[in-house]
């Protein structure tokens, strides 16, 4: 029975130490042999390896190969003009000399990572800080991604990692800084529209001056042709005039007087005309007009011949009753339509002291003055 035992434990020794001195190194580590905590060896590539048995002797201690991924988030980070932005960016990173990893970061990630966090931060500060507030939106951000990778990679080989790359996810402004870029852009607009309204308004206003232009031409054009149109009309009238004056000048002279009688006679403005009998304006109510060659000539004084030493009577300047409107109306030719009748001036009277005789039997009053 003892034999059983020995040789079973015996068996689970020699188990134990066949396992505990081999190792496996997959295609994605390396790993670090120590012997009693000093690096025995290092291994790079994927394999079944071997090491002394038990971990009191060799340890073996494994090492990523891979690209590995470092962030940070919600930086807020001040640019040369003293605007923050808040960004998030990252590193990837590579273990390259796992002895130096050992050395430094006693191979733990998190130490290493610890420094370099503090280096991103630092390098991304001086990035920003070198440039204006619209440089990390602009075509410079791959520029400063590069100059942000070159800045930490220096401190990183001291450790035995190569930094591959750094990438910027978001650049974002702060509330305070966005709230005041929104001002500027809203104003940058207004002004723009306002540029562009009196663009609109001075085109209008040209426009407008050329329209104006054009009626004021297209106006004075139809009044030179509405001139010309007149003057042609009125010479029109005064070859007809002239024309129907040549052909009777005694009748054109009649007809003319009779149209000035009743312009100055045929109004109701209560005006008063005070004129000699014998005016010039009277010359076809004479008696010589009037009854044919045989009438006297001599301008009438309202007395009898028969007393030929009295003097004549000098016109009165002073207005008297006009004579009745039936004494010499059917004597004027009928007046224009919508005209109202007017009283006319009576006849002087004749030499022997009766009523001049009219045309068609009516008879005036002797020595009756002219009124309107």
């Amino acid at each position: 029975m003892n034999r059983w035992i020995i040789a079973a434990v015996a068996v689970a020794i020699a188990i134990y130490v066949f396992i505990s001195s081999i190792f496996v190194v997959n295609e994605r580590e390396q790993a670090i042999v120590l012997r009693f905590g000093a690096i025995e060896r290092i291994i790079d590539e994927p394999g079944l390896y071997f090491k002394a048995p038990t971990t009191f002797v060799e340890t073996v201690q494994i090492i990523e190969n891979r690209l590995l991924r470092y962030d940070l988030a919600n930086m807020r980070l001040q640019v040369s003009g003293g605007a923050f932005y808040i960004v998030d960016a990252f590193l990837t990173y590579r273990i390259t000399d796992p002895r130096l990893f050992r050395e430094r970061s006693q191979g733990e990630l998190r130490v290493a990572e610890q420094r370099i966090g503090t280096r991103f931060d630092a390098a991304l500060r001086q990035v920003y800080g070198l440039r204006e507030f619209t440089a990390a939106l602009s075509e410079q951000r791959p520029e400063m991604m590069a100059e942000a990778r070159d800045l930490i990679r220096p401190d990183m080989e001291t450790l035995g990692i190569d930094v591959v790359d750094v990438r910027i996810l978001r650049t974002d402004l702060t509330p305070e800084v966005s709230e005041q870029t929104y001002q500027r852009m809203r104003a940058e607009r207004l002004a723009q529209a306002a540029f562009l309204r009196a663009q609109g308004q001075e085109a209008a206003q040209s426009l407008r001056a050329v329209a104006d232009r054009q009626a004021t031409e297209v106006v004075a054009a139809a009044q030179r042709d509405s001139d010309i149109l007149r003057g042609e009309g009125d010479a029109e009238r005064g070859r007809i005039f002239a024309g129907a004056y040549s052909a009777d000048p005694e009748f054109f002279e009649f007809y003319r007087s009779m149209q000035s009688y009743q312009t100055a006679l045929g109004n109701n403005s209560g005006t008063t005309m005070v004129l000699s009998p014998d005016s010039e304006f009277f010359r076809y109510f004479g008696e010589a007009n009037i009854l044919g060659p045989t009438a006297i000539d001599a301008p009438v004084t309202g007395t009898s011949p028969s007393s030929p030493t009295q003097p004549e009577a000098a016109p009165t300047a002073q207005p008297v009753p006009s004579a009745p409107a039936a004494t010499i109306a059917p004597a004027l030719p009928p007046l224009a339509p919508g005209v109202a009748p007017q009283t006319e001036p009576a006849l002087p009277a004749s030499a022997s002291g009766s009523p001049a005789a009219l045309p068609n039997g009516f008879t005036a009053p002797v020595g009756a003055p002219v009124t309107p």
